[in-house]
């Protein structure tokens, strides 16, 4: 009987023993794939980090793109009033022909050219529409509409100021007077 209870014995402690190593490798076990679990965790962390840092630097050249291209839209609107008014005056000198001084007139041309080539420099475009073009709302303000006749509607009939353009963003559009006839 000795014998028996000594086998017992020892039989208890291999399963003991095998006990305790199933638990310490699932122990091990369930470290590692906690720890695999953050890894996962701070990965997907830094991948999105990377993204978003990308995706904010896209952004600033973007910002600063478009501030270096309409970043004088202010000023342009300011400056189009000057350009209106000189090239009123140099009209009005040049159809009273009252006998205005010549320099003066000439003074007024050569700064009305100088404000126009300030412009080109930094991307204003006249938007100049000619009498008879077609009336196109994206860049021509309709002041009136009038039947006018030998015209078609959406033609064109006068045009009172000119419209200015930054680069591809209208800055003013064009103000025009419309025919309103309808086509024969």
């Amino acid at each position: 009987m000795a014998d028996s209870k000594d086998e017992q014995f020892l039989d208890d402690v291999e399963t003991a023993e095998a006990d305790y190593a199933d638990e310490e490798i699932s122990d091990e076990a369930l470290e590692v794939d906690t720890l695999r679990a953050e890894r996962d965790d701070f990965k997907d962390k830094y991948m999105r980090a990377l993204a978003e840092a990308d995706n904010a630097r896209k952004r600033a050249a973007k910002d600063r793109q478009e501030a270096q291209a309409y970043g004088g839209t202010r000023i342009a609107r300011d400056l189009l009033p000057v350009y209106d008014n000189l090239n009123r005056a140099l009209i009005a000198a040049k159809e009273t022909d009252s006998g205005a001084s010549t320099a003066l007139v000439e003074g007024v041309e050569l700064t009305l050219k100088e404000l126009l080539n300030v412009f080109d420099r930094h991307g204003v475009t006249r938007v100049a529409p000619e009498i008879g073009d077609k009336f196109d709302p994206k860049i021509h303000e309709a002041m009136f509409e009038a039947p006018v006749p030998g015209t078609t509607a959406g033609e064109i009939i006068q045009v009172s100021a000119e419209g200015f353009m930054l680069n591809d963003r209208l800055l003013r559009p064009a103000q025009v007077g419309v025919s309103s006839t309808p086509a024969s």
